[in-house]
């Protein structure tokens, strides 16, 4: 029984929503397609959309739809926020329109293009923050930054989500350095 198919989606006013093979969701934010698959059924009552499967069968594409379209209305409602944090001495990052640079403690600097429907701001050379309407493409670009210099478990240096807790590791104890 999907617990997650059955919960209502609320349709906040400026969001308009066309229910056909696919479900179009148009807001101020932008515009996105959601596949519906065979044996599930979008119906609008009111202000909310209902997501209703066929049968069994159908119950594991029951929650994902549902939670597919949910995020599709939330994202060209209010939209999607991602945040991560550059810790290291010297590590920082500026952004130019669609390319952001990163200097991470490589010899080089990193160069990131930025798909549309995804914006950086950046905070103090130090802190980022990813807004778009697409869910899934907003975690994908903040991975891919995250990617570049993962958290090092000894320094606890690199890029990481904000909130993130890392454990840090104790480092060799380097007392007797070999054979006496």
């Amino acid at each position: 029984m999907s617990r997650v198919g059955k919960k209502p989606i609320p349709v906040p006013s400026g969001v308009k929503v066309t229910i056909g093979e696919q479900l179009k969701v148009q807001g101020p934010r932008g515009t996105l397609m959601v596949p519906v698959p065979a044996g599930i059924r979008v119906e609008q009552n009111g202000s909310n959309l209902d997501i209703i499967r066929d049968s069994d069968e159908h119950a594991a594409l029951h929650g994902l739809t549902r939670a597919l379209a949910a995020n599709a209305v939330h994202g060209v409602g209010p939209g999607f926020t991602r945040e991560l944090d550059i810790v290291g001495i010297g590590y920082r990052a500026e952004v130019k329109g669609k390319i952001a640079t990163f200097v991470l403690g490589y010899s080089h600097p990193i160069e990131v293009y930025l798909p549309d429907g995804v914006e950086l701001k950046i905070d103090k050379q130090t802190h980022l923050v990813l807004t778009g309407h697409d869910k899934q493409l907003i975690g994908q670009v903040a991975a891919n930054i995250r990617g570049l210099r993962k958290p090092d478990p000894y320094k606890n240096k690199g890029v990481r989500y904000t909130g993130e807790v890392l454990r840090k590791k104790v480092g060799k104890s380097g007392a007797t350095g070999g054979k006496k």
